[in-house]
């Protein structure tokens, strides 16, 4: 079987903002139709629809493409981590999400990044520098803002989407270990196969019929706004580099806070606020160390 190439890089940072940018639009919107739904079905449900249909339009969208090339993968057991993580952390967010505001989940969400640089120490053998560490406190110390652990605005759900950021965290690192190897598609395919199979055992047992035609689509469409999604931010690295486009993935607050006010008349606080900055403080912190750390090793 003929190796695929593991990518192809032209530099057009414009359009890799543009795909970013679709992305960052599209997910907030993923995330409130799942809060909704989530009242509505059991996550497992909603998560079965989300990964099922994710690696359908994956399928048929690459298959034509690259044929069999699609399955070849050098690392089976890190694709395996990588699938494993990816629907642990959907699992937990669609499971938190229906008691916590759209704005404040995004907020948790955002410390994954932060929480890359203490993994990639023991996973990747990256020791953390000052900074880095700098950045973990400086990103943890924004979720408590955000989750106030003791106050009234504390739950469990909270500390899903804690657990829902550290899963993302080894679904990122394990996939820098495979983008070194693998194609991207394949690594997209792989991402959901996993949930796919576990969620659809499941499924039986936690199944309901949609109430209606308008259900229906709302379901299906989260496996393509998903899929869609995680298909531009693939593009957006294609053509601009990370340093460029990782930020601008903190601009899903501002979708993420006009999804909540128009699905659910939410309206962060300003604790929520002051956590938001804090956790994205620390992302860039990290982003800028892990670049300075990139060009001293040239």
């Amino acid at each position: 079987m003929a190796r695929l190439p593991v990518s192809g890089r032209s530099s057009r940072p414009l359009l890799g903002v543009l795909y970013m940018g679709v992305a960052c639009a599209l997910f907030p919107v993923m995330n409130g139709l799942v809060k909704l739904l989530t009242l509505r079905y059991d996550p497992t449900q909603v998560v079965w629809f989300r990964v099922t249909l994710h690696l359908v339009l994956v399928s048929l969208v690459f298959l034509p493409r690259l044929g069999l090339g699609l399955f070849h993968t050098r690392r089976i057991g890190a694709q395996f981590m990588s699938s494993l993580s990816m629907l642990l952390s959907t699992l937990l967010f669609f499971s938190a999400v229906k008691s916590i505001g759209v704005a404040e989940a995004i907020a948790v969400s955002f410390v994954g990044p932060v929480l890359v640089v203490l993994l990639a120490w023991p996973m990747l053998g990256e020791r953390i520098t000052a900074l880095g560490f700098a950045a973990v406190i400086l990103g943890f110390a924004g979720v408590l803002v955000v989750i106030r652990p003791g106050s009234a605005v504390f739950q469990w759900a909270s500390l899903l989407l804690v657990g829902s950021a550290a899963a993302y965290a080894v679904y990122q690192v394990v996939i820098r270990r495979l983008g070194t190897t693998d194609h991207p598609a394949t690594t997209i395919f792989y991402s959901v196969l996993l949930g796919a199979i576990l969620m659809s055992a499941l499924l039986p047992f936690v199944w309901k019929t949609p109430v209606s035609a308008g259900d229906w689509l709302l379901l299906c469409s989260l496996g393509a706004l998903g899929g869609f999604g995680h298909y531009c931010v693939a593009k957006a690295l294609t053509y601009a580099p990370a340093n460029l486009i990782a930020p601008l993935n903190y601009t899903q607050m501002i979708g993420s806070v006009i999804v909540g006010y128009l699905m659910f008349a939410e309206v962060p606080d300003l604790y929520t606020w002051v956590g938001t900055a804090l956790i994205v403080g620390a992302g860039l912190l990290a982003g800028w160390q892990n670049r300075r750390r990139k060009g001293d090793a040239r």
